[in-house]
């Protein structure tokens, strides 16, 4: 039986179409209508933002809109993510984030880390990285990966590897370094990463997996003696210095860096992380924008949302089980 519609119907029908249409069209076309606010959630100086003011000031200049750096800083990342994750998602409010957004879970158990990476926000993009360089104090008898495990390995416990917190990249990453050596060195957890790199250079340490942006500029003046880069291959900026994985057998395939990406909260209509993720990815590869970042030792890398969301997979798949290898718990 054929059932044919009236015009009156139909008209409606077509009415109803075309105002959702316009509908999901005006959430980007009308973005961003006011400030637009970037959350770190950590203090000033570090390579979150280092990264969303350099590129929060070409945003806003393509926007014609202020974009605000908001530091919150607290509990390892926790306080600035958990007030992201209540904000309109409307585009207006986004977090800057790194590894810890996603590791944070597993070193805070039962839920304590007060949020859910995956289901409270959507991924835009990737924003930058910035790889580990194994560095040491210049005193230390060891001037390659191979060296410096020969030391430890015959001075078990008398080493110490310093990080900027318990459950840091820097403490995970120097966990499976030990790991995968099959060395004892003790772990020494700082509150912060500029205090472990003067703890470092001063001697109270000896071994650091430190970013290649805090570390340089006490390469350059011989405060320190980097050893190898956690990379997939050497840095511009480091051209001898080789990586991790160049060491072999269980380094073959080791590789660590601190990656920086956008999110934004969950419900964020996607035609407006559509034009967010264009927009943060156009001023990543704005010449100017590239030269500041990699002049501070950060690498562009703007992605896909998609491909974030992979990177961030793979990161809670793999650190997951250092954490419950190690039994690492926040403090």
């Amino acid at each position: 039986m054929k059932t044919e519609l009236p015009g009156r119907a139909i008209k409606a029908m077509a009415a109803a179409l075309l105002g959702s249409c316009i509908a999901l069209c005006a959430h980007a076309n009308g973005y961003p209508s006011r400030p637009v606010t970037l959350v770190v959630p950590f203090t000033p100086g570090g390579s979150n933002d280092a990264l969303a003011r350099t590129v929060g000031q070409k945003l806003g200049e393509y926007w014609k809109q202020p974009v605000i750096v908001d530091n919150r800083p607290g509990a390892g990342g926790n306080v600035g993510t958990k007030q992201a994750a209540k904000a309109a998602p409307d585009g207006h409010t986004l977090l800057v984030v790194a590894n810890n957004f996603v590791t944070n879970p597993f070193l805070y158990p039962d839920g304590r880390a007060g949020y859910d990476p995956v289901k409270e926000f959507v991924p835009v993009t990737q924003l930058g990285r910035v790889p580990f360089v194994l560095v040491v104090h210049p005193g230390l008898a060891a001037k390659s990966t191979q060296e410096l495990i020969a030391l430890a390995k015959a001075q078990p416990g008398k080493l110490s590897y310093g990080s900027a917190g318990v459950g840091t990249p820097h403490h995970l990453t120097g966990e499976l370094f030990k790991s995968l050596a099959g060395i004892d060195m003790v772990h020494v957890p700082y509150r912060g990463a500029q205090p472990v790199v003067t703890d470092l250079i001063g001697g109270q340490i000896q071994v650091l997996f430190g970013v290649a942006n805090s570390v340089l500029p006490h390469i350059k003046t011989g405060a320190l003696r980097p050893l190898a880069v956690a990379g997939e291959q050497p840095l511009p900026y480091l051209p001898n210095v080789p990586t991790v994985a160049s060491a072999g057998g269980p380094f073959k395939a080791f590789r660590s860096e601190v990656w920086i990406g956008l999110v934004a909260p969950a419900g964020t209509p996607p035609d407006v992380v559509a034009k967010i993720e264009e927009a943060a990815g156009r001023a990543l590869r704005d010449p100017a924008v590239k030269a500041a970042l990699e002049a501070q030792g950060l690498e562009p890398a703007p992605s896909t949302p998609a491909a974030l969301q992979a990177l961030m997979q793979e990161d809670m798949a793999r650190w997951s089980k250092v954490i419950k290898d190690t039994g690492a718990r926040a403090e």
